[in-house]
C-alpha cells in the first residue's frame, strides 16, 4: 500500500495531480483545497489512500490525516463511493462535516453535489455515533436561520476552495477571484467542480 508521496509536483489538473518520487510519477485524485496547496516544480508531501477495484487502482491524496480518515469513514457508508466522498471533502472540512452529521443536520449535508435527502439521512444514520468526539463539531444553530447560514457558509467555503485551486495552477489571485465571482454571479448554486471548470474556461479566454 502507498501511504504517502513526497517529491516534485510535475502536473496539476482539475481533479488530480502528479508527484514524481524516485523517477516514478504517481497520479492521485484530490479536492480543490489540496490541489490549491500544490505548485508545479516544487516538492510536496501528500498522504494517500488507495482504492482497488477489479479493473482499476486509484490513489487519492490528502493534506492531513483528518481528511484521509474522514475519506475512509465516508466510504464505509452504503452506496457512497470514493467520488462522492471526495465531493464531500470539497465542500466541507472534516470537522465541519462531522459536526453536521453528529448534529443530524440533513439539510446542510445536502449542499454536497450528488447528495440528496436519502443519502444525507443515511450518512447521519451510519456515521453519527462513530463520529462523536472524533472531531470538534461547529457550534449548533438554534433556529430556522441556521440552515440558511450553513448553506451560505458552504457556498463561501467552496468559492475559496476554487480560488485556492486556481492560484495553485499558477493564476494570479486577483484574476482567479474575478473569474470565480463572475461565474457565481451567473449561477449562485453552481457546485465546486462546475465552478472550477467554468472559471478555468473564463481565464483561458483572456
Amino acid at each position: 500500500m502507498i501511504d504517502s508521496l513526497n517529491g516534485e509536483v510535475i502536473a496539476i489538473g482539475l481533479d488530480h495531480a502528479v508527484i514524481e518520487c524516485a523517477g516514478v510519477g504517481y497520479r492521485f485524485m484530490a479536492t480543490p483545497p489540496t490541489l490549491g496547496r500544490l505548485t508545479r516544480g516544487e516538492n510536496a508531501r501528500v498522504l494517500t489512500a488507495m482504492v482497488v477495484k477489479e479493473d482499476s487502482m486509484t490513489l487519492y491524496g490528502f493534506t492531513d490525516d483528518d481528511g484521509r480518515s474522514m475519506f475512509h469513514r465516508l466510504t464505509t457508508v452504503s452506496g457512497l463511493g470514493p467520488k462522492l466522498a471526495m465531493a464531500s471533502l470539497s465542500v466541507f472540512e472534516p470537522a465541519e462535516l462531522a459536526g453536521h452529521i453528529t448534529a443530524g443536520d440533513s439539510k446542510a449535508i445536502q449542499a454536497i453535489p450528488g447528495v440528496g435527502k436519502k443519502m444525507a439521512d443515511r450518512l447521519i444514520l451510519e456515521l453519527k455515533d462513530k463520529l462523536k468526539g472524533v472531531y470538534a463539531a461547529p457550534a449548533a444553530e438554534g433556529d430556522a436561520s441556521g440552515a440558511a447560514t450553513a448553506a451560505t457558509a458552504s457556498a463561501s467555503f467552496a468559492t475559496e476552495q476554487v480560488v485556492e485551486a486556481l492560484v495553485g495552477l499558477g493564476f494570479p489571485e486577483k484574476s482567479a477571484r474575478t473569474a470565480v465571482g463572475a461565474v457565481v454571479e451567473e449561477d449562485p448554486e453552481v457546485d465546486s467542480s462546475a465552478l472550477l471548470r467554468a472559471a478555468l474556461n473564463r481565464l483561458g479566454k483572456k
